[in-house]
């Protein structure tokens, strides 16, 4: 859930620079920035987790079978949009409790 919050928020902000964009008389600089905002956001998702995530993963193994499929299929390096669905799959089953 929290994936899509982050994308609908980045949708958002997308589309109120392209209307400040057209305002301003600037769309291919706004529509350049956007372009590049995306990128930036791609490649930090994409980018390897620091190694103080590696042990809050270690401490959700074991526990949910689901979780413990998605952090087989992430290892040995976790990208920070892998740790947020290992996340939000652990937390899932932690407040059915």
């Amino acid at each position: 859930m929290s994936l899509t919050l982050l994308v609908s928020i980045g949708i958002i902000i997308s589309i109120i620079f392209h209307f400040i964009g057209v305002y301003a008389g600037a769309k291919k600089i706004v529509w350049i920035v956007i372009i590049l905002t995306w990128a930036a956001v791609i490649s930090v998702a994409t980018s390897e987790v620091k190694p103080k995530a590696y042990s809050a993963i270690k401490e959700m193994q074991g526990k949910y079978k689901d979780t413990d499929k998605l952090i087989k299929e992430a290892m040995p390096k976790v990208s920070l949009y892998e740790l947020i669905k290992i996340k939000s799959s652990y937390l899932k089953h932690e407040n059915k409790k």
